[in-house]
C-alpha cells in the first residue's frame, strides 16, 4: 500500500470520526461542550494514529501507533455509551455508531496483530 487511506482500519476510523462530528453538531450533545470535545477528540485520534504509524515505515513503530488507535476507539465506545445514558443518542444512532466503532477496533486490532507477527518473524530471521 502506498497511502494510509487505503487501509480499511483507517477508513472505518475516519468514517466514525465524521459521524461523531455530525451527531455532536446537533442538540443536546452540541450544548455539552466537554462531552462534545472529548468524544470528538477520541474519535479523531484513531485515524490520526493509524496514519502516523503508517508513515513511520517501521513495523514496531506502526504497531505502537495502532495500540494508541485501539485505545482511542475504546474510549470513543465508552463515550458513546455515556452519550446514550445522557440521552444524546437514540438507540438506533447509538447502535450504528457503536457497531462502527467496534468494526474499526476489530480491523485495527487485526492490523496490529499482523504488524506484531511481522516483527516476530523478522526477529526469527535475524537469529
Amino acid at each position: 500500500m502506498r497511502d494510509f487511506k487505503e487501509l480499511l482500519a483507517w477508513q472505518l476510523a475516519y468514517t466514525l470520526k465524521c459521524e461523531v462530528i455530525d451527531f455532536t453538531e446537533s442538540e443536546p450533545a452540541s450544548r455539552d461542550f466537554r462531552y462534545r470535545d472529548q468524544i470528538r477528540d477520541s474519535s479523531a485520534s484513531a485515524p490520526r494514529n493509524i496514519a502516523e504509524g503508517f508513515g513511520r515505515y517501521r513495523p514496531a513503530e506502526f504497531a505502537r501507533f495502532l495500540e494508541f488507535a485501539v485505545a482511542s476507539l475504546d474510549e470513543t465506545k465508552t463515550s458513546l455509551m455515556d452519550g446514550r445514558d445522557r440521552g444524546y443518542l437514540d438507540d438506533k444512532l447509538y447502535t450504528r455508531l457503536h457497531n462502527l466503532a467496534g468494526a474499526a477496533r476489530r480491523t485495527t486490532q487485526k492490523l496490529l496483530i499482523a504488524k506484531r507477527r511481522q516483527i516476530r518473524d523478522k526477529r526469527k530471521g535475524d537469529d
